[in-house]
């Protein structure tokens, strides 16, 4: 599986943006997928996860109520909208796909990685 992430930039405190993650495989509908992020000086962090039919999805608290994951297994994407951005939210945000996902909110729980697109959040 090949990722490719998009939908990154600049935006105000308050502001939204929506990242989209596309997949190539047609295998893409048996992995649960997730997003991370990682800001400068910082571990890489789970931010939202999603099954393979997207009926359970998963995110950290930091993010719970502003941030939305959903997957489009027909069109092989998976997008993140993420709504009332603060500045703490400035990384850069991975997609990753997960062969035997159970949830997790670890890194090691996933076999392949996007190559992370920018979100910065001015205050």
């Amino acid at each position: 599986v090949q990722l490719q992430a998009s939908g990154g930039g600049l935006v105000q405190a308050g502001g939204s943006l929506r990242l989209s993650c596309a997949a190539s495989g047609r295998t893409f509908r048996s992995y649960g997928m997730g997003w991370f992020r990682q800001a400068p000086g910082k571990e890489r962090e789970f931010v939202a996860s999603i099954n393979w039919s997207g009926s359970n999805t998963y995110y950290a608290d930091s993010v719970k109520g502003r941030f939305t994951i959903s997957r489009d297994n027909a069109k092989n994407t998976v997008h993140l909208q993420m709504n009332s951005l603060k500045p703490e939210d400035t990384a850069v945000y991975y997609c990753a796909a997960a062969r035997s996902y159970s949830g997790s909110d670890s890194v090691g729980e996933y076999d392949y990685w996007g190559q992370g697109t920018q979100v910065t959040v001015s205050s």
